[in-house]
């Protein structure tokens, strides 16, 4: 990947807003007017695509973040929340006639039960992410596709003009709540990478492995980094495929966030022409650190952290 001096090493365009996380062992919660105690609550930065850029930015890339927030004390948490973390928002769109987006989750350890409010995060539209945004930037990330309902369908424009100024592409989609998993594919062969996680490769495909879900995809992005939790990650690329095992973090304080530090190291070594091995190493370091305490942005691992298990 070339080198050239940008401003920005990575543009991400997508969801901000925060997380509010109720966590305790074994929570279950119940409706009829029952009342559950927890054992700790925090507001956090969420959203896929604010954790990415957090985590990128504490590897030391230069990161920017587009998205929209309303002019309410949920939006000016993230914006300080982001800036205090070295990522740069000085092209979020605050829209006044809008709320910030806002996700309660319901954390038991290794498992959550997660409830969103779209606000903003349904608002960013592909023509805001304008072309002089992207001739500051080398790299274009995309977060949680399917919650970003005035993106989409501009979606492949946007790939396409980044690709006209030399941008390398990768995407996240998450989980799509709606399980139709619609307009996906199409988008595959704008992809230098694509980052799904087990469950989301198989939902996609409508395969039973992620072999036979790799293969089904006709038009494969140059890199498919597939999270497996516990057990690591595998890259495919061309006709080979490289693995990596996962790190033990005893205890676990919450899953909220991995992947999308897992995508952040990946992409730390990508943009860095690092060897395909070393950078799934990393991403697998990555998103193994950040499920040392609660939220996804606050035991990201600083690049000297990251090394130490390498």
């Amino acid at each position: 990947m070339s080198t050239k001096a940008k401003k920005f090493d990575l543009l991400v365009a997508g969801e901000i807003n925060p997380d509010l996380i109720l966590s305790k062992p074994g929570l279950t919660p119940e409706f009829g007017q029952t009342e559950l105690l927890v054992d700790n609550e925090e507001l956090v930065i969420g959203s896929s695509s604010s954790i990415h850029a957090c985590g990128a930015a504490r590897l030391g890339l230069k990161v920017a973040i587009i998205g929209v927030v309303g002019d309410d004390a949920f939006g000016q948490f993230m914006l300080n929340a982001l800036e205090a973390r070295g990522v740069d928002t000085s092209f979020v769109i605050v829209d006044k006639k809008i709320k910030t987006g806002l996700s309660v989750i319901l954390s038991r350890g290794e498992d959550r039960a997660i409830l969103t409010y779209l606000g903003g995060i349904a608002a960013l539209r592909a023509d805001q992410v304008t072309d002089d945004m992207l001739d500051t930037s080398r790299h274009l990330h995309i977060g949680h596709y399917f919650l970003q309902d005035a993106l989409r369908p501009g979606l492949a424009g946007l790939f396409e003009r980044a690709k006209q100024k030399g941008l390398s592409i990768s995407l996240d989609t998450n989980w799509d709540p709606e399980e139709k998993w619609e307009g996906v594919k199409e988008l595959m062969p704008y992809l230098d990478i694509f980052y799904p996680n087990e469950n989301e490769l198989l939902s996609l495909t409508g395969e039973q492995t992620i072999d036979d879900g790799i293969r089904s995809l006709k038009q494969r992005p140059k890199h498919v980094a597939v999270k497996l939790g516990s057990a690591g990650a595998a890259v495919y690329f061309d006709d080979q495929v490289l693995r990596a095992n996962s790190i033990k973090i005893d205890p676990i304080a919450d899953t909220v966030g991995a992947g999308d530090s897992f995508d952040a190291g990946f992409t730390y070594g990508y943009l860095h022409d690092w060897d395909l091995q070393k950078t799934l190493r990393l991403a697998v370091v990555c998103g193994a650190l950040s499920l040392r305490e609660h939220g996804g942005t606050a035991s990201q691992p600083s690049l000297d952290e990251a090394m130490q298990y390498m």
